[in-house]
């Protein structure tokens, strides 16, 4: 009985402990939100770094030729700017490429933890 309870408790906290899931609207919600709170150099800084984070993406997923559809990608980011989760609106070969990139990156440390930011790409001809 004793290790019934254990194993209750450790199922209920690993549930309390997870990450809530989110549909990718709340999480461009989020991102919209927490991105219009950072001060204009804290601003600047993160395009700065998501432009460049983007230049390798793209590099790294280059193709002869690509599907330029619009996309747009939302990360959360933890405490040192860790990408730990994404969402994407797209589903272009180059869209999915770039999600996979940038599960793996960082970005400049946020005011706080979680946040959300969004990078939104169209191309033209």
């Amino acid at each position: 009985m004793k290790s019934i309870a254990c194993l209750s408790l450790a199922l209920l906290a690993g549930t309390v402990l997870a990450a809530p899931i989110l549909e990718y609207a709340d999480a461009k919600t989020l991102a919209d939100k927490d991105e219009a709170s950072l001060s204009s150099q804290q601003a600047a800084g993160m395009r700065a770094a998501q432009g460049t984070l983007l230049e390798s993406g793209a590099a790294a997923c280059a193709t002869p030729n690509p599907d330029l559809s619009a996309l747009v990608l939302v990360v959360e980011l933890d405490a040192q700017g860790k990408i730990v989760r994404t969402w994407l609106q797209g589903n272009s070969p180059l869209a999915i490429c770039l999600r996979k990139y940038t599960a793996t990156q960082t970005l400049p440390a946020p005011p706080r933890a979680p946040f959300y930011t969004s990078m939104e790409l169209s191309f033209t001809k």
